[in-house]
């Protein structure tokens, strides 16, 4: 059974900086592709982040480009979002997602099959 776990959130003031880490259980997760989507009010899953099974490929949200980096270690099973220059926007539960996604499909949650409880991330102003 595959379990998703996701850890590193917390309330932090604009212009902060936070790392979430995902770790995944009962998968090779070298196999997987990996992203991050964010939970609002105003959205059910909004694609923030993804990285492909070696992490030669990474995507971004437009917003987060350049402030967010998305990296993996497969040896340790884990995935890791270090978000810098953080804005009230960005505010929002962050979850992990894993799957055997296509290349065009990587921002669309029904793309990916596992899913953690996510983390709570929230920025002050």
């Amino acid at each position: 059974q595959v379990q998703v776990v996701e850890s590193g959130g917390g309330l932090v003031q604009a212009g902060g900086s936070l790392r979430l880490t995902c770790t995944a259980s009962g998968r090779t997760l070298s196999f997987y592709t990996v992203a991050w989507f964010r939970r609002t009010p105003q959205k059910e899953r909004d694609f923030v982040a993804v990285i492909s099974t070696q992490g030669t490929t990474t995507k971004y949200l437009e917003s987060a480009e350049g402030r967010f980096i998305i990296s993996r270690d497969n040896a340790k099973n884990t995935v890791t979002l270090e978000m810098s220059s953080v804005r009230p926007e960005d505010t929002g539960r962050y979850l992990c997602a894993i799957g055997l996604t296509n290349a065009g499909d990587y921002s669309n949650p029904n793309a990916y099959t596992d899913w953690g409880q996510g983390t709570q991330v929230t920025v002050s102003s």
